[in-house]
């Protein structure tokens, strides 16, 4: 590559490949990108208020709340009132929650493998400490 803008292109034209392998990953479950981010999220806090479950996911409250509305009208999340301050209300994933997100995080971890299994194993963790470094900028 002989440019910024074409190493862009590239990088650009594997996150949509990986995008698109995603989605293909995660229906069977009928879980959206945004959906699997609020129950990876649930599965990395536990039970938390709808307003941390925003900041966590980056995005406007409302949005938040659709977000569980739908996943929980699946039965994969619910919510119930917060024993700290029962003014507020915890969101939590169900015991179908769970599973879901285990078995979705498994096929994505064999889907990355075979993705990144095209490169040698020196070549994968030199990939992992370029993006690891470009995130942290």
């Amino acid at each position: 590559m002989d440019d910024g803008e074409s190493l862009s292109e590239a990088f650009w034209g594997v996150a949509r490949r990986l995008r698109h392998l995603n989605r293909q990953t995660m229906a069977p479950w009928d879980v959206t990108p945004g959906q699997w981010r609020a129950l990876n999220a649930l599965v990395d806090h536990g039970p938390i208020r709808l307003g941390d479950l925003a900041e966590k996911l980056h995005i406007a409250p409302r949005s938040t709340t659709e977000v569980v509305d739908d996943l929980q009208s699946r039965g994969l999340v619910e919510r119930h009132p917060d024993p700290a301050d029962r003014r507020a209300t915890l969101v939590g994933l169900t015991a179908a929650g769970e599973a879901a997100a285990a078995a979705i995080q498994q096929a994505r971890t064999a889907e990355a493998a075979r993705f990144f299994g095209a490169l040698s194993p020196g070549d994968r963790d030199h990939l992992s400490r370029i993006l690891h470094g470009l995130a942290r900028d």
